[in-house]
C-alpha cells in the first residue's frame, strides 16, 4: 500500500488501534520527549504512536501545530508503513536492482520485462503543485521557532530536528541523496547538520568543497513514512533513495520543484526547509545531544545550514523522534533495515543463513550471524566479509553461530557464546573504522574490533576433545508432549 501523505498513514494507524491522541497542553521541552520514551517501553499492547494535538510554548500559547512521535515504534507498524508483512521480500526487490541477471535468450528477455515496468514504474516524478507547498515562507518571514521542535534530553544543548529527509545532490555526478542527519537549531534561520565522515551528505558537503560551490539542501519532514524509512536506509551512493521508495511503494513518488534550491522534494511532505551549506563557512558547534547510544554525544564541529524558505501545508503535523538509551523507535527502524539487507548479505555469502543487530548494541556495537560452517575458519572468512561489507564495516563486535543458533534469542545466543567459545583459541582484535558516536574508543571513529567464532570446533582448527551433542529427546516424544501441552496449557 502507498500512502499519499502522513495522513493517510496516521488515519490507518487510528484504525488500527495503533495511534494515542495526547489533547492536554504539553511543552516540546523535554515533556514531549519523555512522554514518548516512556511509551515506546511499555509492553506491545501498550506501546503506541502518539499524536500530541495541542503542543504549547514557553509562555503557555499553543503552537497549533500537533507532533507526532513514535509512529514507527513497533514491529506492527513498521510493517504498516512499509506495506509488507515479511520485510525481506523489498530486500529481494532492491537486490534485482543492484545485481540484474544477464538473459541469455529471447523468452529469458520477455520474462525479464514485468521486472523492467516496475523499476520503470518506480522512477521519481516531477509534478506541478504540491500540498507541501500551500504556504510559502522566504526571506524575514522564515522562523525555525513556530514548530514545536523538540528538546530531548536535560543536557541537550537545544532543540534537535530529529526525523528529516535531507536532500542534497551530488556536486559532480547530479545523483540524489537522502540522508536523515539530526539538525541542531542555531536559530531562527539557521541549524547545524550533523554530517558524520561514513555519511553520504559529507562526501558531497567535502566535494563541494573542493570545487568552491555552495550546496544546496532541502529538508523534507513527514509524508509517506515509506520516505522517511528510506532516508535511514544505509543504500550504496548510486542508487536513489526516492527511487527505492518507489520500488517498495509500487508506485514513483512525487516531487515537486523548490523555489530557492534547485532541488525536488516530496510534493505531499508536511513541511520543507530549503536552504545552503557554505563549505566555505567556519564549522559552527553542535551538541551536546543525547543519543540513541543511551549517552550524551559531546560537543562537535559540524556544517551551518542557512534556510532561505519553509514550506509547508496549511495545517502542517511536525513529525520527531526520540532517542535516548534502548528500547525507543530506532529500534524497529533497524529491525526493518536488517530484514531488508539481509538479501543482499545472503547473495555475497549465501553460507550466512541470518544475522542480528540487538537494539541494546544500538546497531554497531554487536552483529549476531548464523552460517552453514562447511571448512576450517570458516566463521573468519564470513566476519571478514561483513566487517568490509557498507556501514557494517563499523561493527565492533561480531560473534558467529552455527546454523541452528537463534541469533534474535539473546538467551540462546548467551548460552551457546558461553558454552563454545574459549577466549584464548576463538577471539581475534582487530583494528578498524568505529562509528563515530562511540564513546569507548581513545580516538573517534577508530579503535578496535572483536571477531568470536562461537560455532562448533573441528579437529582442524586445533581442537582436540570430542565436542559434546547438544540435549535432546527423540521426534516422537516432542510431538506427543506438544499435543498434551495444548489440552493442559492455555495460551
Amino acid at each position: 500500500m502507498a500512502f499519499k501523505d502522513l495522513r493517510e498513514f496516521i488515519h490507518i494507524l487510528e484504525k488500527n488501534g495503533e495511534l494515542l491522541r495526547i489533547k492536554e497542553p504539553i511543552s516540546p521541552i523535554l515533556e514531549i520527549s519523555y512522554f514518548t520514551d516512556r511509551v515506546s517501553k511499555l509492553g506491545e499492547e501498550k506501546n503506541k504512536a502518539l499524536l500530541f494535538e495541542n503542543p504549547v510554548k514557553e509562555d503557555g500559547t499553543p503552537y497549533g501545530i500537533p507532533v507526532l512521535t513514535n509512529a514507527l515504534g513497533s514491529e506492527k507498524r513498521i510493517k504498516l508503513a512499509l506495506g509488507y508483512k515479511n520485510l525481506e521480500d523489498i530486500g529481494w526487490k532492491l537486490y534485482r536492482i543492484l545485481k540484474p541477471e544477464i538473459p541469455h535468450t529471447f523468452l529469458e528477455k520477455l520474462k525479464k520485462l514485468p521486472e523492467l515496468k516496475k523499476l520503470n514504474d518506480a522512477i521519481p516524478k516531477v509534478v506541478k503543485r504540491g500540498t507541501v507547498q500551500e504556504v510559502v515562507k522566504i526571506g524575514k518571514e522564515v522562523n525555525l521557532y513556530e514548530f514545536p521542535i523538540l528538546k530531548t534530553w536535560e543536557k541537550d544543548a537545544g532543540r534537535f530536528i530529529t526525523l528529516p529527509q535531507v536532500i542534497t545532490k551530488d556536486p559532480e555526478t547530479g545523483i540524489r541523496n537522502v540522508g536523515m542527519y539530526r539538525m541542531q537549531v542555531l536559530d531562527e534561520k539557521t541549524t547545524a547538520m550533523h554530517w558524520q565522515i561514513h555519511k553520504d551528505g559529507n562526501h558531497h558537503y567535502w566535494k563541494a568543497k573542493r570545487l568552491g560551490k555552495r550546496l544546496e539542501v532541502a529538508v523534507a519532514i513527514g509524508g509517506d513514512p515509506v520516505l522517511t524509512y528510506v532516508a535511514s536506509a544505509p543504500l550504496p551512493p548510486e542508487v536513489d533513495e526516492y527511487l527505492f521508495a518507489g520500488l517498495i511503494r509500487e508506485k514513483p513518488v512525487e516531487l515537486v520543484k523548490g523555489i530557492t534550491v534547485d532541488l525536488e522534494y516530496p510534493a505531499n511532505a508536511e513541511i520543507v526547509l530549503e536552504g545552503y551549506i557554505d563549505p566555505n563557512e567556519p564549522l559552527v558547534t553542535e551538541g551536546p545531544f543525547g543519543d540513541h547510544t543511551g549517552f550524551y554525544t559531546p560537543p562537535a564541529k559540524y556544517p551551518k545550514f542557512h534556510v532561505t524558505a519553509i514550506v509547508h501545508r496549511a495545517f502542517p503535523i511536525y513529525q520527531a523522534t526520540v532517542v535516548g538509551k534502548p528500547p525507543q523507535e530506532d529500534k524497529w527502524i533497524g529491525y526493518a533495515t536488517e530484514r531488508i539487507f539481509l538479501p543482499l548479505i545472503k547473495f555475497n555469502l549465501p553460507e550466512v543463513v541470518d544475522i542480528h543487530l540487538p537494539a541494546e548494541g544500538v546497531f554497531h556495537n554487536f552483529a549476531f550471524v548464523s552460517i552453514k560452517k562447511r571448512y576450517p575458519g570458516h566463521a573468519y572468512k564470513v566476519a571478514y566479509a561483513l566487517l568490509g561489507m557498507g556501514l557494517l564495516s563499523l561493527t565492533k563486535h561480531v560473534v558467529i553461530f552455527d546454523e541452528w543458533v537463534n541469533v534474535h534469542d539473546l538467551s540462546e545466543v548467551l548460552w551457546i557464546w558461553g558454552n563454545n567459545v574459549d577466549p584464548l583459541r576463538d577471539v581475534l582484535i582487530l583494528k578498524g573504522p568505529i562509528d563515530v558516536l562511540d564513546h569507548a574508543t581513545n580516538e573517534e571513529g577508530f579503535g578496535g574490533k572483536m571477531v568470536i567464532d562461537a560455532t562448533k570446533k573441528w579437529k582442524e582448527e586445533g581442537y582436540t576433545r570430542t565436542w559434546p551433542e547438544v540435549v535432546d529427546v527423540p521426534k516422537e516424544v516432542k510431538q506427543k508432549v506438544a499435543q498434551l501441552l495444548e489440552k493442559y496449557i492455555k495460551k
